[in-house]
C-alpha cells in the first residue's frame, strides 16, 4: 500500500525567513515614522505593520532607537533628496530648480525621509541619527561634486535650501510658493543654486 502522506498547512508568516521578517520591519517603522515621527511611532504598531509582534521587532533590532536609525538610513539610501543629480558633473541651477519645483508640486508625495525627519527633530536621540545620515548619505555625496572654497558650507547650505522649499511649499503650503507657476519658482531658485554650485573663489 501506498504510503499515506500529510499535508501540512503553515501560515505565510511562518513561511518568511529572517531576511524578508527583517524587512518587512523595516517597511513597516519607515512609513510609521514618517506618519507619526520617532516619538509618535510606537514599536507595537510598527510589528502589527508588518504582521509580527513587538517582541520579533525587539529581537531583530534590539530597541526602538536602532530600529529608526536603520529605518532612517535605507529611506535616505532609496529616496533621492536631488543629491544624485547635483553631483551629476556638469548639473545647473536651473536643472536643480526644476527637479525641486517638480518633485514639491501640489500631487506629489512629499519625501519619505523629509518627513521622518521634520516629524522627529525634536527628539535629541532622532535628531542625532538624523544628522549622522544625511552628512553619510548627501552632505558628503554633494560637498564632494562641488568645485572651490568652502564646498561642505554649500552643500549643506543647498539641502537647507531644499528642505526649506519642501517645508514652505509642500507642507505648510505656503501660498506665494503652492499657489506659483512652476516657471516663477524657477525662475527664483534657479541663480541661487547657481551660485551655491560654483561658490566664491578657489580652494
Amino acid at each position: 500500500m501506498p504510503r499515506a502522506t500529510h499535508k501540512t498547512n503553515v501560515s505565510p508568516k511562518r513561511q518568511r525567513n529572517a531576511a524578508a521578517t527583517r524587512q518587512a520591519i523595516l517597511q513597516s517603522a519607515r512609513r510609521a515614522f514618517a506618519k507619526a515621527g520617532y516619538a509618535g511611532a510606537g514599536v507595537r504598531e510598527i510589528a502589527h505593520g508588518a504582521g509580527v509582534t513587538a517582541m520579533l521587532v525587539n529581537r531583530y533590532f534590539g530597541s526602538k532607537e536602532r530600529l529608526f536609525a536603520e529605518a532612517v538610513a535605507e529611506s535616505m539610501a532609496t529616496t533621492s533628496v536631488l543629491a544624485p543629480q547635483i553631483a551629476s558633473a556638469g548639473i545647473s541651477g536651473k536643472a536643480i530648480a526644476t527637479a525641486l519645483v517638480g518633485i514639491t508640486k501640489a500631487d506629489a508625495a512629499p519625501l519619505e525621509g523629509f518627513q521622518i525627519m521634520l516629524r522627529s527633530a525634536a527628539s535629541a536621540s532622532a535628531a542625532r541619527i538624523g544628522r549622522e545620515q544625511i552628512d553619510r548619505h548627501h552632505q558628503k555625496r554633494i560637498a564632494a561634486a562641488l568645485q572651490g572654497a568652502l564646498a561642505p558650507q554649500r552643500a549643506a547650505v543647498m539641502l537647507s535650501l531644499i528642505a526649506g522649499f519642501q517645508l514652505m511649499r509642500q507642507m505648510l503650503e505656503l501660498p506665494a510658493l503652492a499657489k506659483a507657476d512652476a516657471k516663477t519658482l524657477v525662475k527664483v531658485l534657479a541663480p541661487l543654486f547657481d551660485q551655491l554650485l560654483v561658490g566664491h573663489g578657489r580652494s
